[in-house]
């Protein structure tokens, strides 16, 4: 799930989901032109392109060569764009991947609808792109609300799933904010002040509240944050779309998604699934253990030293555990 983001020195990269209902859109045809009104990129590189959705364009890129099932990465958010995951790319050495920003995130078309901002929306979205794309079965690795678009596609349309590696998941929302309560004290009482002070004004911009955020973020976000994507992430949030779903801050969630659990549902599903959680990450090892003792044959993979970020944290464990999964689903030694 993701904080609030105020200004582009104290900002935020963690995730969150929305939970309501949308028709459907169609795809339409895709364009080398940036979309209307987007300044987050002016040209496009190879294996760039943007596709038309209901409700504007999304940037994409495809890059691997190699022959085995694709798989499409789904970043956090809603609203921060897919820059952070830019080391599972190097899945490409297996199968085609690619890495694609969401309606209203990164390097797509804006969006201020906020009748577009569900989960259907975004499954139909992701749904177009595949369709446009030309695979009939793809691999879906979600990171943080990224799981909860991704368990939500399988629902919709499982025949097109052939597994699912669910990072940082955020599958339970009550849960995450009762365990982000708590991480809070561990914060310094300078902050856990701060952040009780400020959230009772609703002053969420305040210096001393951010500050605390970026104590938090030092702790179970990122340890080790990539800065040049960071900024990029900085430069192209939107907030609205981030607080429409989510709400002012990590520990006071009033968005659609608040009352959002999955975790009914994951004794049904039927594909491979793989779950990663980071050793300090804010999704919490003990939760994510939980998802996967009622997923049926799930796996499970603590990335040691890293936090919510693990692409950035532990780029090199967590591309190994996706890997290693994808390859052995494709072999049909998971069932």
């Amino acid at each position: 799930m993701s904080l609030l983001l105020r200004s582009a020195v104290l900002a935020t990269v963690a995730y969150a989901a929305v939970a309501c209902t949308e028709k459907k859109p169609a795809a339409t045809t895709d364009s080398a032109a940036p979309p209307a009104g987007d300044t987050a990129r002016s040209g496009l590189q190879p294996g760039e392109s943007y596709l038309a959705v209901d409700g504007g364009r999304i940037w994409y890129r495809v890059v691997g060569s190699g022959t085995a099932t694709p798989a499409i990465l789904l970043h956090g958010g809603p609203g921060f764009g897919s820059y952070y995951m830019k080391p599972l790319e190097k899945l490409g050495s297996d199968r085609p991947v690619v890495r694609y920003d969401q309606l209203g995130a990164g390097a797509s078309g804006g969006l201020t609808d906020t009748t577009k901002m569900t989960i259907a929306h975004f499954v139909a979205e992701l749904d177009s792109l595949r369709s446009h794309l030309g695979y009939d079965k793809v691999h879906l690795v979600g990171h943080s609300w990224g799981t909860i678009l991704a368990l939500e596609y399988y629902r919709a349309h499982p025949e097109h799933v052939a597994s699912l590696t669910l990072a940082s998941p955020a599958l339970d929302i009550p849960a995450w904010e009762k365990n982000a309560r708590q991480l809070l004290t561990t914060l310094s009482d300078s902050a856990q002040r701060a952040i009780r002070i400020r959230e009772a004004e609703k002053k969420y911009d305040a210096p001393d509240y951010q500050s605390a955020l970026m104590e938090f973020y030092g702790k179970y976000v990122w340890r080790h944050p990539d800065s040049v994507n960071l900024d990029s992430i900085f430069k192209t949030v939107n907030q609205t779309l981030y607080n429409y779903m989510q709400g002012p801050s990590e520990f006071t969630i009033t968005g659609t998604l608040k009352r959002y659990d999955a975790t009914p549902f994951l004794k049904d599903v039927k594909v491979p699934v793989l779950y990663t959680v980071g050793e300090f990450d804010e999704a919490n090892p003990k939760i994510v253990k939980r998802f996967s003792s009622l997923t049926p044959g799930s796996r499970y993979a603590m990335l040691a030293g890293a936090a919510h970020m693990s692409e950035w944290d532990a780029p090199e464990a967590m591309t190994k555990a996706i890997g290693d999964f994808l390859r052995d689903v494709d072999e049909g030694h998971v069932h």
